[in-house]
């Protein structure tokens, strides 16, 4: 089961690689697990409908909704069968991000018609922390627009206020509230914090101790995987946490004073009970047509969830996604491939792994560099087979003391009778 999941971790990593250029590199263990990397590459994001006609997957109905972030340790080695020379472990820290796609009208339950889909954080962040940025770039600049105005507004006369061509943009914008907001998030670094979706990169920190060693920022998983927050690690890699360090204390700005983290933009990519984004690109000028009585125009499906479908292992099936794929050229593999990723899914939400990636067995987390440490029940348990163990030494022994002393007085009449 194991050697399963890793094979299924590389594979989709592999995936992700040859499709998103921000996603990290994977090495390749062995032999199998080269082919579940050919089997995961071979999924298509197309629906065939008939003979060579054939249609894109409609995602204009659905939004993502974050599910859970888990990081995985495994074993890593190069095609040599040899870890890096430059570290000390042949493990290796994988970093996944479950997410669905709902349909619009059941984002708060998602419970049927979905699909479930695992993908690498670096390649989930990119795509939604662009998405993201976008939007709340295009809402600060639409609300300046929209207060400028609502102070113009206030000076000039109603006929002005009507000849705006670009009135219904702001008719459902708060200028009092989003003005502040944005103005917020522009002196940000005025008002003591950094935006933490600047750390979701692993990076060195501007910080050297007494002894010389450096610490590195990057993302993390946290809360049991429902939440993102960047940590403080020991490696470049970002692989070893740190968690008796705060990363608040370390952050400084040019000027040497002490910073916050704003997780404003950074928590919008993990909204719980909601959806983060929806897929349909909602243009306005387009609505505004349309209610104009002008022709209908084409929908259109924002990149970020293009580019985490293209990227992402899939689990459509057995959840009723509508728009899944339904045919394909090799029938087999997609099935076994389905299964593979729906199984690797399973077992991360069951929470067979801890906060750092290490596995958990049965209430005590065994790491995977070989040491252990046990439970309360495990100690018990040994405990009492130990002490059972002397015991049942003790009680044979008398048992052969007894036995013995028998066997003896027994010779001992015999001996007399004879005589």
């Amino acid at each position: 089961m194991k050697l399963s999941l890793t094979l299924l971790a590389s594979a989709i990593g592999f995936t992700a690689a040859k499709k998103n250029p921000f996603a990290p590199k994977v090495t390749r263990n062995t032999a199998k697990a080269q082919m579940n990397s050919k089997l995961m590459a071979g999924a298509k994001t197309l629906r065939r409908l008939d003979g060579d006609e054939e249609q894109e997957v409609d995602l204009s109905g659905y939004s993502i909704k974050f599910e859970k972030c888990q990081f995985v340790k495994q074993y890593d080695a190069d095609e040599d069968g040899g870890g890096d020379e430059n570290t000390d472990t042949i493990l290796s820290t994988k970093r996944f991000v479950i997410f669905r796609m709902c349909p619009d009208s059941s984002c708060s339950s998602c419970n049927y018609n979905y699909g479930e889909y695992i993908v690498d954080m670096d390649t989930y962040l990119e795509a939604a922390l662009g998405y993201k940025e976008e939007v709340q770039e295009q809402y600060c600049e639409t609300c300046n627009e929209c207060y400028e105005k609502a102070a113009e507004a206030a000076e000039a006369d109603d006929d002005a206020a009507e000849e705006d061509e670009d009135a219904y943009k702001c008719q459902n914008m708060d200028t009092s509230s989003c003005y502040a907001e944005c103005q917020n998030i522009e002196n940000m670094e005025e008002n003591g914090y950094m935006d933490a979706s600047e750390f979701t990169e692993c990076q060195q920190l501007d910080y050297e101790d007494d002894y010389g060693n450096v610490y590195y920022a990057g993302a993390m998983c946290a809360s049991s995987g429902s939440r993102i927050k960047i940590g403080i690690f020991t490696d470049e890699e970002c692989a070893n946490y740190d968690e008796t360090k705060d990363i608040e204390n370390y952050m400084k700005n040019d000027d040497g004073y002490n910073m916050k983290l704003s997780y404003h933009l950074l928590k919008q990519t993990f909204a719980e009970g909601e959806c983060v984004a929806s897929c349909l690109v909602e243009d306005e000028e387009q609505n505004q047509d349309e209610n104009n009585g002008d022709d209908e125009q084409e929908v259109e499906v924002n990149e970020m969830c293009e580019e985490l479908y293209e990227a992402a292992g899939k689990c459509e099936s057995s959840h009723g996604f509508e728009e899944g794929i339904v045919d394909y050229d090799n029938y087999d593999n997609q099935v076994r491939n389905e299964e593979l990723v729906c199984d690797f899914i399973s077992s991360l939400k069951a929470g067979h792994y801890d906060q750092t990636g290490e596995i958990v067995v049965s209430g005590g987390r065994t790491t995977l560099g070989g040491g252990s440490s046990t439970s309360g029940g495990q100690k018990f348990a040994l405990t009492f087979f130990i002490l059972g163990s002397v015991g049942l030494a003790g009680y044979a022994a008398m048992l052969h003391s007894q036995l013995t002393k028998g066997a003896k007085a027994d010779l001992s009449r015999q001996g007399g009778a004879m005589a």
